[in-house]
């Protein structure tokens, strides 16, 4: 029987006992530091905004810290100014932007009160506020913060119109009114007749015709889009370097159908044509076009002018008898609702949550309606006159009309004016006089576009007479445009009970149906 073996006892290796030194140092220090409290400083981790143009959709940004902060002192010390145009280094002016804050853990959103004016520069300024950290002692809370200082740019104010002097007559032209950049997008063999602009502005569709179809009073529009070399950065998608301005795709063509009005769904995602058989113009309706798939028509009633609602999924289409139909944008299908008190529907809320209509009265006269989507029906106005077209301002508060006032004498004139009208004093059964911001001179076919930030009217002024043969541009109503020129007119609040301030236009350029970029 052999004796037990002895069990070596092990030594440590160098490499463990450098290992076991660095950790006990590590343990020291940060005992040292937990014992002398938390020096380093609060600051900003991240500005959704950074090195952003937003738009008018941009309704807030949100700052993210790196530890809890005292609320109010947030609040106190944070400012957002627009900045002086070209001042170095930047100064701000005027009074801080107001807006609300709310707050999610770490999170803080800001969010504006009103849409930002576009072609401007601001400022984020956040010093002095302090953290509010859990379980610390009083003298060790509220430390100050590292001083935070960011710029934004909101976009420029771009608008397109149709052209009518010399190389631009008949075509689509894009305008940067703040850096003054003129950009032709279609080419002189194409006759624009009328465009709408997508929501992320890359693009316009557009309908068109040749100058010869055009001259002979042919209906050969096609339609077409164009881009138009501007790519907006928005929260929902990527940056990403813009097509070039110019590049054309013909999106429906004219070979059996003759295309008549048509209108782009608010996301970008469905066009709605009325079309007639070239062959049989009983067949004779309204179709839809999807991205990557082929027309299709909605084999409804066919009905007279029409609007794709706000949320895409249906149109307001005005009826022969009367009345306006809500119908879906689905093949022979049922309609949504009827709303037989109107004849024309002319704008809706960017939300949907209200419309303007227009209903004939049986003593002649016209009456402007407000009508929500709860169904509530407010009179805003009734004149002798006509009422042609409303946009909501972005906060749906204010109402700015083209309207005319009928002039009495021997003959039937009537006045084009531009018009504000206060909606919560509508509401509230308050009968303010709609007084006109600017009047206008007589003419029948005149287009406006309110600024996405709500700060700008443009507007056309067509000189035109009896169709001809060399007649190249037309109106809606028929009549050869000899000559046309786009105003800006600056907006104020004058919506009150006191006498609104008469505004002075500018004229700006030769042009028509000017249409402002989102």
């Amino acid at each position: 029987m052999s004796a037990p073996t002895a069990t070596k006892k092990k030594s440590l290796q160098p490499i463990d006992r450098v290992a076991l030194g660095v950790m006990i140092v590590l343990s020291l220090l940060i005992s040292i530091l937990l014992l002398s409290g938390n020096h380093t400083k609060p600051r900003v981790r991240d500005f959704s905004w950074q090195e952003r143009q937003i738009g008018a959709e941009d309704t807030g940004f949100v700052l993210t810290f790196s530890r809890p902060m005292n609320h109010a002192s947030v609040k106190d010390h944070l400012k957002v100014n627009q900045l002086l145009p070209g001042v170095k280094p930047p100064q701000p002016e005027g009074e801080p932007i107001e807006g609300k804050i709310s707050w999610a853990g770490r999170r803080m959103a800001f969010t504006f009160n009103s849409p930002l004016p576009y072609g401007s520069a601001y400022q984020v300024q956040l010093e002095g506020a302090k953290d509010d950290l859990p379980n610390l002692r009083d003298e060790e809370r509220g430390t100050e913060m590292e001083p935070f200082n960011a710029v934004f740019r909101t976009r420029d104010r771009i608008f397109a119109y149709i052209g009518v002097e010399a190389e631009e007559e008949g075509r689509l032209i894009l305008y940067n009114l703040t850096q003054q950049q003129k950009t032709p997008l279609t080419p002189q063999d194409l006759l624009v007749k009328d465009f709408k602009i997508y929501p992320d502005g890359e693009q316009i569709l557009f309908s068109a015709t040749d100058p010869l179809s055009q001259s002979r009073g042919l209906l050969a529009e096609q339609l077409y889009t164009v881009t138009t070399g501007i790519s907006f950065q928005t929260s929902n998608k990527k940056s990403k370097l813009p097509e070039p301005p110019g590049k054309i795709n013909r999106v429906l063509d004219n070979q059996a159908y003759q295309n008549m009005q048509f209108d782009l769904s608010n996301d970008g995602e469905t066009i709605v044509v009325q079309r007639v058989n070239r062959d049989n113009p009983a067949d004779f309706g309204l179709w839809t076009i999807e991205p990557d798939a082929k027309p299709q028509p909605l084999e409804n009633e066919p009905g007279g002018n029409f609007l794709i609602t706000p949320d895409g999924n249906s149109i307001a289409v005005a009826q022969g008898t009367g009345g306006i139909a809500i119908l879906p944008l689905t093949p022979a299908a049922e309609p949504l609702d009827f709303l037989p008190k109107f004849g024309v529907v002319l704008s809706f809320a960017r939300d949907g949550s209200a419309a303007t209509m227009v209903k004939f009265n049986a003593d002649y006269t016209r009456s402007l309606f407000l009508v929500t989507n709860q169904g509530d029906e407010t009179e805003l106005l009734r004149t002798t006159g006509s009422i042609n077209s409303c946009e909501f301002n972005p906060n749906k508060e204010i109402l700015y009309c083209l309207l005319t006032q009928l002039i009495e004498g021997e003959e039937y004139v009537e006045e084009p004016f531009i018009a504000a009208i206060a909606l919560e004093a509508a509401k509230n059964q308050e009968k303010l006089p709609v007084k006109p911001l600017v009047v206008l001179p007589e003419q029948r076919d005149i287009k406006v576009s309110l600024s996405s930030d709500g700060l700008a009217l443009l507007f056309d002024q067509i000189v035109s007479t009896a169709p001809s043969a060399n007649s190249t541009l037309r109106s809606d109503e028929g009549q050869a445009i000899t000559d046309a020129v786009l105003w800006l007119l600056p907006v104020v609040d004058s919506t009150s009970s006191q006498t609104p301030v008469q505004l002075q236009p500018e004229k700006l350029l030769p042009g028509f149906k000017p249409r402002w970029l989102p």
